[in-house]
């Protein structure tokens, strides 16, 4: 698309030469036939180093040297907007699926164009494997799971039954009148070797690059990973955990059942959080840790006896 089209869709002031816009991008990794957007005061440090073709700012802002600014209103509303433009196809054409002779295929199977089963894999009824989806040799995957295109399942996986892999992120940008204006996304979800995933649970395909599950990550039935979320080696994540997207857990993390994190926050490798314990900043690792707001386990013990004290002395007296 051209960058003039760009500006057209987005009813913005272009000026300088038109270029050819193959896709959108972070600023960290757009290549230069491709549009970024700056959209916060902490995303600023990576323009001058961006080697965007364009990259769409807030009016006023001060663009480093060679940087081409597009100003407009609200950059994360116009990156929203111009996301449906950019977005893959969901059905693609292409070459038939190829499938290891030593494979298993239950019946009523769907397996997409341009992906590859491997050796020893055991695909039960039901499943559907999206367009460039790559599986590994000696994956199971059970009945009714779904896997979305771009999807890359490591060897020894196993996927249990209606898990969701690589569905889109639950990300909008908002106009001033409360329309909620979807952000698709293009990314993929990565499962390395030795990744379990339980029965219904979901893990978001990333904005841009990948949502990426470790080698020998546990996860059990019902939980929530968002978009760009990253678990580190030999993570163990209890039932109804729910990650918000750009979470980062270090490796032999555990989360107990229905603990869960804001958005853009990392936890250190070996930390453990208690059942329902809430992750709203980033905390060391080689800790426990509890409750909501989130402190170390110990304190957390100490604040509970003094809640019991408390309401016990207040009975008494």
């Amino acid at each position: 698309m051209k960058l003039s089209k760009i500006a057209e869709i987005l009813n913005i002031e272009l000026n300088g030469a038109d270029v050819e816009i193959t896709a959108i991008n972070s600023l960290q990794n757009a290549r230069q036939s491709e549009l970024s957007y700056c959209d916060s005061d902490k995303n600023e440090k990576f323009l001058s180093a961006t080697k965007a073709a364009a990259v769409l700012v807030k009016i006023g802002t001060a663009a480093p040297s060679g940087v081409r600014a597009l100003e407009c209103e609200n950059p994360h509303l116009a990156f929203a907007i111009l996301s449906a433009h950019f977005a893959k196809p969901l059905i693609r054409s292409g070459a038939p699926a190829k499938i290891a002779a030593s494979a298993q295929i239950g019946q009523n199977v769907h397996i997409g164009a341009n992906s590859t089963i491997g050796e020893n894999c055991v695909i039960l009824s039901g499943a559907y494997i999206g367009d460039d989806v790559h599986i590994g040799s000696g994956c199971v995957i059970h009945a009714n799971a779904v896997i979305y295109n771009d999807a890359i399942i490591g060897e020894r996986c196993i996927i249990h039954a209606n898990a969701v892999i690589g569905s889109d992120g639950f990300g909008y940008a908002h106009t001033k009148t409360g329309e909620h204006v979807k952000i698709y996304h293009n990314g993929n979800v990565v499962l390395q070797d030795e990744v379990e995933i339980g029965a219904c649970t979901t893990i978001d395909r990333a904005v841009f690059g990948s949502t990426i599950v470790k080698r020998g990550s546990k996860i059990d039935n019902l939980v929530q990973i968002g978009h760009n979320c990253e678990l580190g080696q030999n993570c163990l994540i209890v039932s109804q955990v729910g990650l918000a997207g750009s979470t980062t857990l270090g490796r032999n993390v555990v989360m107990g059942g229905q603990s869960g994190s804001g958005g853009h926050v990392s936890v250190g490798d070996f930390a453990q959080i208690a059942a329902r314990g809430g992750i709203s900043k980033d905390l060391a690792g080689g800790k426990n840790y509890a409750g909501q707001p989130i402190m170390e386990l110990s304190e957390w013990f100490k604040l509970q006896a003094k809640i019991v004290r408390f309401f016990r002395d207040k009975k008494q007296g």
